[in-house]
């Protein structure tokens, strides 16, 4: 019998959170009006200090607003529990404290029956430590989790929440940003696109963003031109990117059209990156989770001191689109995947059923809980995916070897 449920969101943010907390509202109040909900701040960093909010009758009344908005209103935090070290200098723990049991010995504490995260596979996989370590102790606590990550790179889902809208507000932003083209002469505009491993996001960009240049009207008679106005490369941290063959194709466009135009994924080309500054000496930023810091790395800005001598330009402009579209509230197919998604990880609680709740590949895309221990991050974007194939003809990038 289920009492208390409680929810957290964590990691970076996706324009799913507040929409997928809503939804768990909802389906509670819908089937269990009776179960007690409280939601944790700032995620793992609020359960391990106690800090949580209470789902009142009001809040499960409005609920249907959070659909409306981006961000998180519980908030979010990047928060390891098998980080010892940094929860540590964090304050989150003691050294005498072993994180999970006191993260456990929380939930116990609060009379939390179900946990529910929302984030993506850092999120998942601290989801299966604590899962595991619950099981192991002996604690009868159902977890289940939600699929949260704009780069759609979960090991098995199909397709994680919030990843559309992020590749939709991405190519609106794009739109915009190479408006500029013609700001001067021989232009070269860079538009990095979120991305550490994989590079669904920069292609799916890329593709929404061409299904418009490709369907509007255009007036080059007064230099109105689609040819300026879309993309001429595409780089993925999934494809080796032969800079100087690159460059003498990109130096043509740049002749004929008078810009160029890339669309690339914050991970492409990071080992070189970090290779040469190791190679320095230099300090590579790393967050809690090990992960090289790429706002401080700046591989846009890299790639546009590669390319801006190469291809003769006279002005460079990089534009990052990873905040305005990871904030940003649903489309209307994510709201659609995030609601079947939130009715089956309540059905599943319910049902005393953990794990991960998305489309399994693995499995014929059957919708369900996935187990924890096959979740896993960075599944590369498949670069040999036919539309993917056709983009780049269009654009005349040579196509990658599989």
């Amino acid at each position: 019998m289920i009492h208390k449920v409680a929810l957290l969101t964590a990691g970076g943010f996706a324009p799913c959170l507040s929409s997928a907390v809503g939804g768990l509202i909802e389906r509670y109040t819908e089937l269990a009006p009776d179960v007690e909900i409280i939601a944790y701040r700032y995620g793992y960093q609020g359960l391990l200090s106690g800090d949580f909010v209470t789902v009142t009758e009001q809040v499960r009344e409005k609920a249907h607003l959070l659909h409306l908005f981006g961000g998180s209103p519980i908030g979010n935090s990047r928060v390891k529990l098998t980080n010892k070290a940094n929860l540590v200098a964090r304050g989150l723990c003691t050294e005498a404290e072993d994180p999970l049991q006191k993260a456990a010995e929380r939930l116990k504490a609060d009379g939390v029956d179900v946990l529910h995260t929302i984030g993506g596979d850092d999120t998942n996989t601290t989801a299966a430590d604590l899962a595991a370590y619950l099981k192991d102790n002996g604690y009868g606590l159902t977890v289940v989790g939600l699929p949260k990550t704009i780069d759609n790179d979960i090991i098995p889902i199909r397709q994680s929440l919030g990843a559309d809208t992020a590749a939709e507000m991405a190519a609106s932003f794009a739109r915009n940003v190479i408006a500029e083209h013609n700001s001067g002469t021989r232009e070269l505009i860079i538009h990095e696109v979120m991305g550490r491993h994989c590079g669904w996001l920069t292609a799916a960009t890329a593709r929404k963003y061409r299904e418009w240049v490709t369907t509007a009207q255009w007036l080059p008679e007064i230099g109105l031109d689609s040819r300026a106005w879309d993309i001429h490369a595409v780089f993925v941290p999934e494809i080796d990117i032969d800079l100087a063959a690159e460059a003498e194709r990109l130096s043509a466009v740049m002749n004929e059209v008078g810009n160029v135009n890339i669309f690339l994924s914050e991970g492409a080309g990071l080992d070189t990156i970090v290779r040469e500054m190791e190679e320095r000496g230099d300090v590579v930023p790393r967050d809690a989770f090990g992960h090289v810091q790429l706002d401080k790395i700046n591989p846009g800005a890299w790639f546009a001191r590669q390319f801006a001598s190469m291809i003769d330009a006279e002005k460079v402009m990089v534009q990052k689109s990873g905040y305005y579209s990871r904030s940003a509230a649903a489309n209307d197919f994510d709201l659609k995947l995030i609601k079947s998604m939130t009715d089956l990880a309540v059905d599943s609680a319910l049902a005393g059923v953990s794990g991960v709740i998305g489309h399994d590949e693995e499995d014929s895309d059957t919708l369900k809980a996935i187990e924890f221990s096959r979740i896993a991050g960075s599944k590369p974007f498949d670069v040999t995916q036919q539309w993917y194939i056709d983009m780049l003809k269009e654009i005349g990038q040579p196509i990658p070897v599989a």
